[in-house]
């Protein structure tokens, strides 16, 4: 075929593809018209997963795993967006590192609104004005985000679901080269996992700590001399040019995201749950409360502690583990636990998901 032909071909698989979409779409809408009647929520983390699955699996290329579940991600995005205009809170502003991981989660189709801080998220979400909040949790270098831990205290929210994103961080100026560069701006996070970076290449540079890095964008667009550390994203956004790519110190940053909202997600055959819970205090308390997860073979993948801010030394743990809430095992983990310690509040059972996975 000549280079004609092979265009027509590709614009009758187009027009297939298309009117393809459209009746998937049509019986999304009767599958939500469906949930709407039962009092069911319209977006469904367990059915994300199991579509992603299935449409890698009948993949057989040339298009990468992550392309396909790129488009339909936009595609389901698509048709949640027509069976009810989902708004998803975040930890603002615009281009920010929770954006990005929003909308890898979401799609592009549906509604975004950004908070000023973590507090405002869970607070938009409580009060019903956005169906879900999207908020960081931990960064593989950094560690915990304790603001978001300390949240779910008083909090009745619930994790629905969770998202990694590989973070990449850039620095962004107007300028054209480093040695022009004399004061950096960014989040302190952001400056710890650049700090090998910064020392090597710009070590007199003045590092200007504030809220986040699209706030750090927003001033190097309008200051000489100015540069901000942050994702290329925002180098779009604000028309900033791109003077080092790929600068934080660890090649495998990633940041882990929580989706809450207001129920927790059905039980799949890969899941994960999050608990937290009080010990009394005497000796050996903590080792009580851990002895049911090991008895009864439940996997711990992830365990932290904050104080409680009412009483001195007394604290919360929390705990991620391998399981649904509703499974056997764990409602017997739960029990047990219930019985040595002050309290036990399950934060959410949801889909376990990985950075391999991407969306």
């Amino acid at each position: 075929m000549n280079l004609k032909e092979m265009r027509e071909k590709i614009n009758t698989y187009d027009t297939k593809i298309i009117k393809l979409i459209n009746e998937r779409i049509k019986v999304a809408l009767k599958i939500g018209k469906l949930k709407v009647q039962n009092n069911a929520d319209i977006y469904a983390p367990e059915r994300e997963k199991e579509v992603y699955n299935r449409v890698v699996k009948e993949n057989m290329g040339p298009l990468k795993d992550m392309s396909i579940k790129a488009i339909y991600r936009e595609i389901m995005s698509g048709a949640l967006s027509l069976e009810k205009q989902l708004v998803i809170a975040y930890l603002g502003p615009a281009a920010s590192y929770t954006h990005q991981a929003a909308l890898s989660k979401f799609g592009s189709s549906l509604d975004y609104i950004p908070m000023k801080n973590i507090t405002d998220v869970f607070t938009e979400v409580e009060k019903g004005y956005a169906d879900y909040g999207v908020v960081p949790i931990e960064n593989s270098t950094e560690g915990i985000i304790n603001h978001t831990l300390d949240m779910f205290v008083d909090s009745s929210l619930k994790i629905y679901s969770e998202v990694y994103l590989e973070i990449n961080h850039n620095l962004l100026a107007r300028e054209k080269g480093l040695q022009k560069i004399k004061k950096i701006y960014s989040n302190p996070q952001v400056f710890g996992q650049c700090r090998g970076w910064l020392q090597a290449n710009v070590p007199n540079a003045e590092l200007v700590e504030v809220s986040s890095t699209t706030r750090a964008a927003q001033i190097a667009q309008k200051e000489k001399n100015a540069a901000a550390l942050a994702g290329i994203l925002a180098s779009e956004l604000y028309g900033l040019r791109v003077i080092a790519e790929g600068i934080e110190d660890a090649s495998h940053n990633v940041t882990r995201f929580l989706i809450i909202g207001k129920r927790s997600g059905k039980k799949t055959s890969d899941d994960k749950t999050s608990i937290m819970f009080s010990v009394k205090d005497k000796v050996g308390a903590l080792y009580e409360a851990l002895l049911p997860f090991r008895k009864n073979n439940i996997n711990l993948t992830k365990i932290e502690s904050r104080p409680s801010k009412k009483k001195a030394w007394e604290y919360y743990f929390f705990v991620d583990c391998v399981g649904h809430c509703e499974d056997k095992k764990l409602e017997k983990v739960v029990g047990e636990l219930n019985k040595v310690s002050h309290f036990v509040k399950i934060l959410g059972s949801y889909p376990r998901s990985t950075l391999r996975e991407g969306i």
